[in-house]
């Protein structure tokens, strides 16, 4: 059974890295939408067209058994219409607000992400659902997807950037500090050994990514004890791939796929042409 995990770029690599702890048995197809990073820049339209685009090619070459949205700008706003038009299960990603609320030693959280996903409604819900409770301060980074992508790519971290990034999560309230930061974005985990020496007190900073996996563990077994489906002669994944929608993906890209034991393979996206970033 072939799992597909879907990013912006490569920061879903956080997700990929625990999905193939609990599933190494199952082969991997990793794609990174690294020709339209990042997405805080679409428009709501424009990007569930141009998701959903990629996704038809992505069905036809590998017909994947599942796939996980290792993306929380893309979860927040696409699930429906994916589930909607292919018939596989999806696993999405959204900042953990429920378990930080349960875990609040303080009474105050920070949501950090992007500020596509801030804003969205789905955000603004789970907060009303679950977090109604507690105070919670949303902060939309505008740089830290781009400064992760770069740093997994090689480039050095401009700590300065980073500080004040991050520097709006960290509230003193009636003697109390927040003690919980929620990862709303997957690029963020790999930011996180940095943003613990600039930040001004510890805090606790929580990552989905294991959850995701959990969840997608399930759908695999529920997905297993269903009727197999036919093939339909799309090819059998021998060794897990990496799929980048670039022309030609930069070269330390391809070296940290490589370092992860995925190759990277050319596919071609008709949808893209005429994608734009615009409504």
């Amino acid at each position: 059974m072939t799992i597909l995990v879907f990013d912006s770029g490569v920061g879903g690599l956080s997700v990929m890295r625990e999905a193939r702890m609990l599933m190494h048995d199952q082969p991997f197809v990793y794609v990174g939408d690294d020709a339209g990073f990042p997405y805080g820049e679409w428009a709501e339209e424009a990007l569930t067209e141009r998701i959903t685009g990629l996704f038809e090619t992505l069905m036809a070459e590998f017909e994947p058994d599942l796939a996980i949205i290792a993306c929380n700008t893309a979860s927040t706003l696409i699930m429906p219409a994916l589930r909607a038009r292919f018939n596989i299960p999806f696993v999405g990603i959204v900042p953990a607000i429920k378990p930080a609320a349960a875990r609040t030693a303080s009474g105050l959280i920070s949501v950090l992400a992007t500020p596509g996903t801030v804003k969205r409604r789905y955000t603004l819900d789970l907060i009303e659902q679950h977090a109604s409770n507690v105070s919670v301060t949303l902060v939309g980074a505008t740089k830290l997807a781009r400064l992760a992508e770069e740093h997994l790519q090689g480039v050095e971290i401009d700590t300065h950037v980073l500080r004040s990034e991050i520097a709006p999560c960290f509230i003193e309230k009636d003697g109390k500090r927040t003690d919980i930061v929620t990862l709303g974005c997957t690029h963020y985990p790999f930011l996180v050994n940095e943003m613990r020496k600039l930040a001004p007190w510890p805090v606790d900073w929580l990552d989905p990514a294991e959850a995701v996996a959990r969840q997608a563990l399930r759908e695999l077994h529920r997905t297993q004890g269903s009727e197999e489906s036919d093939s339909n002669g799309v090819r059998t994944i021998q060794h897990d791939v990496a799929v980048m929608t670039s022309v030609s993906p930069e070269m330390s890209t391809t070296r940290l796929l490589a370092g992860l034991g995925l190759k990277t393979e050319a596919l071609h996206f008709p949808s893209i042409s005429t994608c734009s970033r615009s409504a």
